[in-house]
This record gives structure tokens, sequence and C-alpha cells, in this order.
């Protein structure tokens, strides 16, 4: 399996699921009239980002996960969602975005060293497998993770099929 395969159709597939679930959730409200701002808002601790930020983060380590690997320009998107519209379009343009990388530009990154940032002040230099196992993915997948909890914990009728995609 090439470096390509074992990541592009992953976050591709993952950030699907999510949209999938942002569907489910919007039903939800509209079904038992509660305010969408109310579950984008929901957290599952006080201390913990919320359902929108979670979006917007795995987005971001998709997104900006393969820009590193390829060592492409690092996209900018600015968190500005505020409805289930807003977040379902992020989840389709950091697709569309993934979409147009070539396996070809994967060739080699799992060697390349990658160079990402580590909070606000720090970086961080690994290679390209270790970034991915280390940092894209564990981050990825815990706020995709996170999102189909926030939702679970807040009645939206949704499993584990529908995490993975396959509902």
């Amino acid at each position: 399996m090439s470096f390509y395969d074992a990541t592009v159709p992953v976050f591709i597939r993952t950030l699907g699921a999510l949209s999938g679930l942002l569907t489910k959730a919007e039903a939800h409200c509209k079904a038992r009239n509660i305010a969408p701002e109310v579950l984008l808002g929901a957290r599952l601790y006080p201390d913990m980002l919320p359902l929108t930020k979670q979006i917007q983060l795995a987005c971001d380590f998709a997104t900006k996960g393969c820009a590193r690997l390829t060592h492409g320009e690092v996209p900018s998107t600015p968190d500005t969602e505020k409805t289930f519209g807003d977040l379902k379009q992020r989840i389709a343009g950091a697709i569309d975005y993934v979409k147009t990388f070539k396996s070809t530009q994967f060739e080699g990154a799992d060697a390349k060293e990658v160079t990402f940032p580590v909070g606000p002040n720090n970086s961080l230099t690994l290679k390209g497998q270790e970034f991915v196992n280390r940092f894209a993915f564990p981050n990825f997948y815990f706020h995709a993770a996170t999102t189909h909890g926030i939702l679970r914990h807040n009645g939206v009728e949704i499993g584990k099929r529908d995490f993975l995609g396959v509902a």
C-alpha cells in the first residue's frame, strides 16, 4: 500500500462520515425543536471545545496534514462557521482539497521531514510516517470521535456505523 493510499482515502472517508453525522444532528434538532446553536455549542465537558470547533479541527488536521506531508503550502481556513450548513460546506471544502492531492506527491513523504507547530510558540519536526502516526491521525480521530461523542451524548441517534461511514 502506498503512503497516499494509507492517508488520503482515510481522511476523505471520515470527513464524509462527519458530514453524515451533521445531517443526522440537524434532523434531530428539527424533530425535537432544539435550537441548532445549542447543539453546535455543546461540549462533553466544560473545558473541552464545542462541537463546531471539533469539526473545524478535524478538517484542519486532514487538509494541513496532507499539505505538510507533500511540503505544499499549508491552507489557512478561518473558523467562521455558525450553522450545520456552514460546517457541512467546510467539510465538503476539506474533502475537495484533499482530493486534489495525487499519489505521486506522497512518494517518499513517509521519510521526509515534516515541521509543524505544537502550540503557539513551538514547532516539532518528525519524519512523515511519524507525523501521521503520532500527530495527524491521532488529532484527526480525536476531534472526529469527540464530535460523535458530543452528538450521541445529546441524544442524536447515531452509532459506530455512522462514525465509520457505513450506516
